[in-house]
């Protein structure tokens, strides 16, 4: 399983992008298809970047004719058979099913009608979601239901250890912060030169100082459970590094003076 979600979280990085600061413009001459019929939508499709944002209401009703929505406690509630999804504007990822899917760049809001990107609808939905450069389309096709359950599709000692270990090495960084943590480890766990389990990657010898201090015992906060759920989904904010360290404490470490350098976040240098 842990296997098949990492597969997944390495295809849904391949989205309609991920870009810099750069402003959404409207694209009235983009139609948005769902089975082979161009929907009406509330407001023009936004691009920003390479990613497409879309208004979500019109495409969920038309692939789930039976789906209803509710404004409740500062977010939309998206009801349908099977279905269970949640919107927030200004967070940067939605929740369907329990499933968390990352969007780096959040919401739009364009005339007060909340606005997603297109792929992270699409899986949201278990839809397919594909562009057309010569209609200039976005299309969508229904696939064979919801996206599957989280207390299914996330192995609950994997979201244990992961959620651990993001709060003992960054419990007070930013949510990118501990995203990029959790992807150190999965990295890890991808690659033949380390154990091939969360477990096993956390308590190899002398790789984690919480492990021999301890601290990977605490219990983590709630933004940490949602950075592993968010990295078993495919959020990825450390791209192929393998290894951190806080400069600050370790101004000369091995993987400074060894290994390629990728980015840093908060206070986290992130070496591949």
């Amino acid at each position: 399983m842990l296997k098949r979600l990492l597969t997944l979280a390495m295809c849904l990085c391949l989205t309609f992008g991920l870009s810099g600061n750069v402003i959404a413009v409207e694209s009235d001459g983009i139609d948005v298809i769902v089975n082979n019929a161009v929907i009406d939508l509330d407001v023009p499709v936004q691009v920003e970047g390479q990613t497409t944002f879309v208004s979500y209401w019109p495409i969920v009703r038309a692939l789930y004719p039976d789906a209803y929505t509710i404004w409740q406690d500062g977010q939309v509630v998206v009801t349908a058979t099977g279905l269970f999804m949640t919107i927030q504007p200004g967070r940067p990822y939605l929740i369907a099913n329990g499933r968390y899917l990352y969007m780096p760049q959040g919401t739009k809001t364009l005339d007060g009608i909340i606005q997603v990107p297109s792929r992270v609808l699409a899986t949201a939905l278990g839809a397919n979601v594909s562009w057309d450069p010569i209609g200039r389309d976005v299309v969508f096709t229904a696939g064979a239901g919801p996206i599957l359950a989280g207390e299914t599709a996330y192995p609950e000692d994997v979201v244990y250890w992961l959620s651990h270990i993001i709060y003992a090495e960054s419990g007070n960084q930013s949510l990118e912060g501990k995203i990029a943590v959790g992807n150190v480890v999965l990295n890890r766990v991808s690659d033949p030169r380390f154990p091939n389990t969360v477990y096993e990657v956390i308590f190899q010898r002398n790789q984690f100082t919480p492990v021999s201090n301890g601290t990977i015992y605490s219990t983590p906060t709630a933004e940490c459970l949602v950075a592993a759920k968010l990295c078993l989904d495919g959020a990825n904010t450390a791209g192929n590094a393998l290894y951190f360290i806080n400069p600050r404490y370790s101004p000369n470490s091995w993987a400074s003076r060894n290994r390629p350098y990728v980015a840093t976040i908060g206070a986290h240098a992130f070496y591949a």
